[in-house]
């Protein structure tokens, strides 16, 4: 576990030197207490004259006073110290993890459900945030004022309590072999919680449907029962937890009551003073809290290691996608951009018998308009995807600009390019910031220009606070017209050379459709298109059709040629226009 977290820890060393130094000294303040107590019984109480016992008396309460202050202060400043190493720990953990998994390529998703990330990022985070900020000082508090205590008893009477070592280290075996199973509960435990999280993730963004279909009880009682066993899991896991913390306090406490035993029929022998006993005593107590104490760090421990396992395995997690290692530069190019395709073959990781694209040659001429036809599943949308690196493919090559897309740095190569997606994302914050989303830097002015520009300007300024107005968590306060023109709005702010629309009118009525097919054609003139279409009344225009069946091209041309021909896009074509 430390390990693992140590990059985390290593930045702040010198607050860990800090935290570790207050804490050493708040259990020498501890340890020093019974100490002044028997200084108190056996000079300020046993003494004969009374003058000089109240004397005395005045400096152990004042000395006993100052170990008080002492550790009230060394206590305090331990305190802010280890919570706000635990506190910073914990951020940049979550950072950390959430960076990476933003990094990861589609292939990681999958695999992995979103809410599975968030409960990481979020609980798991939250358990060694309490370990480094508040369980693992207080055990190591304890363990100093343990190993003092244990040190001054062997001092105090040597044989007995060397007797006593000998009963706690067969404490020490049973207590390992609980602490194993508690560790893989609690590893099980946090799994079952972030099964919920996947479940409440996943319906909560789907909850239109969940309603339309009214199966609102149905997803209750399968959230109930996976609450259930996250229920049952954490029980299991708190039963032997209880059991380890039961047997080492009993443990503990006999071995230790066989040695204050001892201490008694050494007072009652003459062999030590009343005092000496006393010291004992206190000493014994603080012995058993330890270990009671360092019990239930050990089970919080356990937990801990668990989460810890669970976040190195997503840090762990390496995308397939990345940038090489001595990447090409991809210098400034004035104009539209050139795409090639050379006899491309790509599978997607979970489909490994199943080829997406086959033999796939496509040359794009710097501002060409070239639309991508054909059924469903034909490979249309692996093309973009591919195109912007999402994937590798498994033979072929993908070119822009000259460069292949795995030879240049993915921020240089999605910087070239402007998506308009099918189902446009809205982000929960203003209309301003979700259209300047692709160019955070961009003016006031050049975003009302690309509003104006993809017809999204009038309906905007209608909104309550205009273009500063809170749009709502995926855009719930917009029509679905309404969301795709502020995508379209988005990439043509980005003014990227390369433009991909993937049906990018598809969820507008036809008086909006008109006006941004307008604009589109407008945006098409100055830079290379590949566009996604299965109504193909929007195509029509297009430079050059590529028709696309089973990942191969079967058939090109523009809109007239390719309905002579009587192929496949004349099949699409009369299915769709004469209806």
């Amino acid at each position: 576990m430390w390990p693992a977290l140590w990059p985390f820890l290593r930045p702040y060393k010198g607050r860990i030197a800090a935290a570790v130094l207050f804490l050493i000294l708040a259990a020498v303040a501890t340890l020093i207490f019974p100490l002044a107590l028997r200084q108190l019984i056996d000079q300020g109480l046993i003494s004969a004259d009374p003058g000089d016992r109240m004397m005395a008396l005045r400096e152990h309460f004042l000395g006993l006073f100052a170990v008080g202050a002492a550790l009230g202060v060394f206590s305090a400043l331990r305190f802010y110290a280890v919570t706000w190493l635990g506190e910073r720990v914990s951020a940049d953990l979550r950072s950390a993890v959430y960076a990476h998994v933003l990094r990861q390529s589609p292939e990681f998703f999958e695999t992995t459900q979103t809410g599975e990330v968030i409960s990481r990022i979020t609980t798991d985070t939250t358990v060694i945030q309490n370990i480094v900020g508040s369980s693992l000082s207080m055990g190591l508090r304890n363990m100093i004022m343990g190993l003092g205590a244990v040190g001054l008893l062997i001092a105090t009477n040597p044989w007995v309590m060397s007797q006593v070592m000998g009963i706690l280290v067969l404490v020490v075996l049973p207590a390992m072999f609980f602490g194993r199973r508690v560790r893989r509960l609690s590893r099980a435990s946090q799994d079952r919680v972030a099964d919920t999280s996947a479940i409440a993730a996943e319906m909560l963004n789907a909850i239109s449907v969940v309603q339309s279909h009214a199966q609102e009880d149905r997803e209750a009682r399968r959230f109930g029962v996976a609450s259930e066993a996250a229920f049952d899991t954490a029980r299991k896991r708190t039963k032997v937890r209880s059991l380890l913390v039961a047997f080492i306090i009993t443990a503990t406490f006999g071995a230790l009551l066989w040695g204050l035993y001892q201490g008694t029929q050494a007072v009652m022998a003459g062999h030590i003073t009343a005092g000496h006993l006393g010291q004992t005593v206190v000493y014994v107590i603080l012995l058993v809290s330890s270990v009671a104490v360092l019990a239930e760090v050990w089970g919080d421990l356990l937990r801990a290691a668990g989460a810890t396992e669970r976040l190195m395995e997503l840090l762990a997690a390496r995308s397939p996608v990345a940038d090489p290692a001595a990447p090409l530069a991809m210098t400034p190019v004035e104009g539209p951009a050139h795409v090639q395709f050379r006899q491309v073959r790509f599978h997607y990781p979970s489909r490994p018998d199943r080829a997406a694209l086959n033999a796939f040659d496509l040359d794009i001429a710097p501002g060409e308009t070239v639309a991508l036809v054909g059924p469903s599943g034909a490979g249309k949308s692996t093309v973009l995807q591919l195109l912007q690196r999402f994937y590798d493919v498994q033979d072929g090559d993908i070119l822009v600009d000259g460069l292949r897309v795995d030879r240049v740095r993915l921020a240089d190569l999605r910087a070239r390019m402007a998506l308009v997606p099918q189902q446009s994302v809205i982000f929960s914050a203003t209309a301003l910031d979700n259209i300047r989303y692709g160019r955070p830097d961009a003016s006031r002015e050049e975003v009302v220009a690309a509003a104006q520009a993809a017809h999204a300007h009038e309906f905007i300024e209608q909104l309550p606070q205009g273009y500063d107005s809170f749009l709502g968590e995926r855009g719930v306060r917009l029509s679905g017209g309404q969301r795709q023109r502020i995508a379209i709005a988005r990439a043509m702010l980005q003014n990227a050379p390369l433009l991909l629309l993937d049906e990018a009118t598809s969820a507008l009525d036809a008086e909006s459709e008109r006006l941004v097919q307008q604009a589109l054609d407008e945006a098409m003139r100055d830079r290379t298109t590949l566009v996604i279409a299965h109504r193909l009344a929007t195509v029509q225009r297009a430079d050059r059709i590529i028709v696309m069946d089973q990942g191969r091209i079967v058939e090109q041309g523009r809109h007239a040629e390719l309905v002579a021909q009587g192929g496949l896009y004349a099949r699409l074509a009369a299915l769709q226009f004469n209806h």
